[in-house]
């Protein structure tokens, strides 16, 4: 019996890992092949930065949530948001300050860091229906999912206008350009390899859960969280060793806004959502932290998150998750 549990596991968690690779590889592949046609296309390299590249890598998020919705796993969708907006602030940020300590430009902390608990705020109050607003049921409407929609055009704006006037936008990373067919191809191999790896980790997550007894809302919060988010960690990661912290912190910190505005907000639009007030305790822990990074980025060292200060963070993730479980 124990062998059969052991081995049934085994098989689920595998087949979750290839689909997290599929899934991963998929958004490569639609952003390589969608830069390269940008480019001969005559896009310049920030535009394709701020559309293809940031859409192309938040797709693992978008795909994971939206057919999770799609087959009726609220929880699980939910839970992948919020939980890879924890884990970002958290986890990544913690990694990557303990490889090195992490200096932001001061946009990032006076106006991005805030934004993100805007987000985290705004998401709050048009989900909890009934107690905000005094409605029956709690969820994520038509007309929720487009004011988020609407933020996340606002950011964008922001974001460009911001680039626009910076003097220092440092080099431009080099975009390789394919030939028409072979990029073409990319963007359909990837837009298939990102359904089929995204379903695969619905179903494999969803087999999981029922199958041990773990809810959708723990599998959204911890494996969905951090599968979908393995991008950012490699980034920031790599980021920080090379010493490029701006990146580092700023990637975390725009993909936490994106997942809100833009991911709910095209979930939501698509298929509207009940929520589970139980998740408010993971918002009560985004916003907990997302105040606590801000209050690091000002204390004697400005703008820097320190070694000890990124201990912190990845100390209360671990403590996170653990509560999660032991709730179960």
């Amino acid at each position: 019996m124990v062998s059969y549990l052991f081995e049934g596991l085994a098989f689920q968690l595998l087949d979750l890992i290839i689909g997290f690779v599929i899934l991963i590889k998929g958004a490569d592949f639609l952003v390589n092949g969608s830069s390269s046609i940008a480019k001969k296309n005559g896009i310049s390299n920030l535009a394709i930065g701020l559309t293809v590249v940031a859409f192309g890598t938040s797709m693992p998020e978008l795909i994971v949530s939206l057919l999770s919705a799609l087959n009726g796993k609220n929880d699980a969708s939910f839970g992948n948001v919020i939980g890879s907006n924890n884990f970002n602030l958290l986890f990544i940020l913690g990694v990557s300050g303990l490889i090195y300590p992490l200096t932001v430009q001061r946009n990032t902390v006076k106006y991005e860091v805030p934004l993100s608990l805007l987000a985290v705020g705004i998401l709050f109050i048009l989900v909890n229906d009934q107690l905000v607003f005094g409605s029956k049921t709690n969820g994520m409407n038509h007309f929720d999912s487009i004011v988020l929609l609407l933020f996340f055009g606002g950011f964008l704006l922001y974001i460009y206008r911001t680039m626009k006037k910076s003097s220092d936008l440092g080099e431009e990373a080099p975009i390789k350009v394919y030939g028409t067919g072979l990029a073409v191809g990319m963007v359909v191999l990837g837009l298939a390899m990102l359904i089929g790896g995204g379903s695969t980790v619905v179903n494999s997550a969803t087999t999981i859960a029922k199958y041990y007894g773990l809810s959708e809302k723990l599998i959204g919060l911890t494996i969905l969280a951090a599968g979908t988010s393995l991008p950012e960690l490699a980034t920031s990661a790599v980021a920080a060793y090379r010493k490029n912290t701006d990146i580092a912190i700023g990637n975390v910190i725009g993909s936490n806004i994106f997942n809100i505005f833009f991911i709910l907000g095209i979930t939501g639009v698509i298929n509207p959502m009940p929520y589970n007030t139980v998740m408010n305790f993971d918002l009560y822990v985004l916003m907990a932290a997302t105040v606590v990074l801000m209050i690091f980025m000002f204390t004697i060292n400005q703008r820097k998150l320190d070694r000890w200060e990124a201990f912190l963070l990845l100390a209360g993730y671990i403590t996170y998750t653990m509560y999660l479980i032991g709730m179960e």
